[in-house]
């Protein structure tokens, strides 16, 4: 599905003030909770960045550390 930048700066908006309400394009959604309305975002984004060729989600490294004697 295409996401527009309209419908993300609305979502975001919402979440920062605390509404479960949004309205963006002549439609209104009303979420469950913060925690679905964050879901939203987290999913538009990567769908966003994935479209643009950025990772989906963040990549997680492992970090080693050694003494240095051995």
């Amino acid at each position: 599905m295409a996401w527009t930048t309209a419908e993300l700066d609305a979502l975001k908006r919402a979440y920062a003030t605390g509404t479960l309400r949004v309205s963006y394009d002549g439609k209104t959604i009303e979420y469950g909770s913060a925690d679905d309305l964050l879901k939203r975002i987290r999913t538009i984004e990567s769908e966003i960045a994935a479209t643009l060729g950025g990772p989906a989600r963040p990549i997680a490294g492992f970090a080693g550390f050694g003494r240095g004697d051995r």
